[in-house]
């Protein structure tokens, strides 16, 4: 069976300070996806930003906090959403297919979930695009953000590899006044300790959020990786074994 890859990409990766779409991220991994269904693999898309986009097209200055507003303005962002990857797609001769879900549907309907993915991934050139469906998700029942949706997917279709697209390239590490990118990580639990937590004016996860997706996934035997979302090409080489990015490796059965 081909490998198959969960990329997820956050609001900060796709909008500008304004939490408006940006075209060229969008078509970065638009380009960097047909890349690698070219080179025969399987890729799922988990996409944020529809709440953002809605709150941008609205003209709000920061995410409501009234659940009405919040899931209105999903409602709109959603539309904007998915028309720029189609668009996008389309010119790469992909289809792309809206999967918007909550976490009652991957908890009771989780085999539904898997043979709509299966069915779309018979019929080739096809990118499911998963997303939550913030427009009847309450906040009780919620998954907590998209790194845990995108954990949820993986673990769902039994995936080879986790792309965390965020506004950073990795997980960074600060010694003597300079600060890296871990190129791999073993340890987990060991690298909390290197979180500068912060998330941005549309976004909802911060990277001590993707640390903890990152354990998830890893203990399940898929090995993760975070990079910079405004750089979708890195996927390639972090495949390689090259590349600017943090890889986090699968906890083996023991």
């Amino acid at each position: 069976m081909p490998s198959t890859i969960v990329i997820k990409v956050g609001t900060s990766s796709l909008t500008n300070d304004a939490g408006r779409l940006e075209g060229e991220p969008v078509m970065g991994i638009a380009c960097t996806i047909s890349q690698l269904i070219a080179q025969g693999y399987r890729v799922i898309l988990v996409t944020s930003g529809a709440v953002g986009a809605g709150v941008a097209q609205l003209g709000l200055d920061s995410y409501p906090r009234e659940l009405a507003l919040k899931q209105a303005c999903a409602s709109i962002g959603q539309t904007y959403l998915m028309h720029k990857y189609a668009t996008l797609f389309e010119f790469f001769g992909i289809t792309v297919a809206q999967l918007l879900l909550t976490a009652d549907d991957m908890r009771n309907r989780p085999e539904n979930i898997r043979a709509t993915l299966d069915e779309l991934f018979s019929k080739g050139s096809v990118v499911p695009i998963v997303n939550e469906n913030d427009t009847v998700s309450v906040d009780a029942l919620k998954f907590g953000d998209n790194d845990n949706l995108s954990v949820l997917v993986a673990r769902l279709i039994q995936a080879d590899y986790l792309f965390l697209m965020t506004g950073a390239d990795g997980l960074y590490k600060c010694e003597n006044g300079r600060r890296t990118t871990l190129s791999e990580v073993a340890d987990v639990d060991d690298a909390m300790q290197y979180i500068e937590d912060s998330t941005g004016k549309f976004s909802t996860g911060g990277m001590r959020s993707k640390l903890e997706a990152v354990k998830k996934a890893t203990s399940h035997g898929i090995t993760t990786f975070i990079s910079h979302g405004h750089h979708a090409h890195r996927i390639l080489d972090l495949l390689k074994g090259e590349g600017i990015g943090t890889k986090f490796l699968p906890v083996r059965p023991s």
